[in-house]
């Protein structure tokens, strides 16, 4: 089995790539199959597979399969991380 990560394009890096927050961790996506990146698409959705987006989705869309996610993984919003300082 397969899982794409919703996320939303914060920026665009060049004509191939933009950076997408999923989830609060951004990472730089490869936009080729989306037909490359450009300037418009700052603020939409995508599903993210392998580092390559895949599927232009609706925000509601990204939203709940994020919510989903974080519930199978048993994360809620309120959950916090702290790192332990040595």
């Amino acid at each position: 089995m397969c899982i794409a990560i919703p996320g939303k394009i914060k920026s665009i890096v060049n004509e191939n790539t933009a950076t997408i927050d999923m989830g609060g961790i951004c990472r730089d996506v490869n936009m080729d199959l989306m037909g490359g990146a450009n300037e418009s698409m700052i603020g939409k959705h995508f599903l993210v597979h392998v580092g390559y987006a895949i599927a232009e989705i609706s925000e509601e869309e990204s939203e709940e399969t994020m919510r989903l996610l974080k519930q199978i993984a048993g994360i809620d919003d309120s959950d916090t991380f702290e790192t332990e300082s040595t």
